[in-house]
């Protein structure tokens, strides 16, 4: 595949965890994500998704084995590169928003922006634009405490695509939320993804919703299969 935007080899990891014997959370693990392509990674707790995401968005480095990106080879690139692509290439999603309280939902999304050098007129009209499109043009200036649940993951979606990334990685989007607005803020999330052309990786562990992915792969004593 020529136009893979996430590519891992061969990846390794394992933990002492406070014991004398290593856990190996990754034993080989191996993906190749395309342009476009959302792929639900399914495992049970404890088996190492958080870890695989971790690895994958540059958060945390491999044992053994290669993290590619958009075609670049960043598994020992300096803290200097890994953060720029982490900014620039990769949004993140996790289960609890993580929104900075003291901020407006247009300004949690202005900031990374900023950050990354957009000047702030650009960055606070994408920001309008991408709240615009998840329905909550009427709650740019609401800080988190005010906003439902849902809301405030859908802000935290916009936040992950401020940057323009190639490459979303999600650890449990919904599961802080109950079915019905689970069902909707995925929704949200897919739209998001498809009108964009992202690539992603989002861990579930719903049946339902890892069914509507473009496939799954399961990571099962630390090699990923396809499920």
């Amino acid at each position: 595949m020529n136009d893979v935007v996430l590519r891992l080899s061969g990846l390794e990891k394992g933990y002492h965890l406070g014991r004398p014997t290593e856990v190996r959370v990754l034993r080989g693990a191996d993906l190749a994500i395309a342009t476009g392509e959302v792929v639900a990674l399914v495992a049970p707790s404890g088996a190492g998704k958080s870890t695989l995401l971790h690895i994958a968005g540059l958060l945390d480095t491999p044992d053994a084995g290669r993290v590619e990106i958009a075609g670049k080879d960043l598994t020992a690139a300096p803290d200097r590169a890994r953060t720029a692509a982490r900014r620039g290439m990769v949004g993140f999603v996790y289960q609890f928003h993580h929104l900075l309280p003291e901020f407006t939902a247009l300004e949690n999304i202005v900031l990374p922006q900023l950050a990354h050098g957009v000047p702030a007129p650009e960055a606070s009209a994408h920001a309008h634009h991408l709240l615009g499109s998840v329905g909550l043009e009427h709650r740019l200036d609401h800080r988190p405490a005010a906003l439902s649940g849902g809301e405030q993951q859908r802000v935290a979606f916009c936040r992950a695509l401020a940057n323009r990334p190639r490459l979303l990685l999600a650890d449990e989007p919904t599961g802080n939320l109950d079915p019905a607005t689970s069902d909707t803020v995925f929704d949200t999330l897919m739209g998001l993804v498809r009108d964009t052309g992202l690539s992603a990786l989002i861990a579930t562990h719903n049946p339902a919703l890892a069914a509507r992915m473009d496939r799954i792969v399961k990571l099962d004593q630390g090699v990923l299969r396809p499920a």
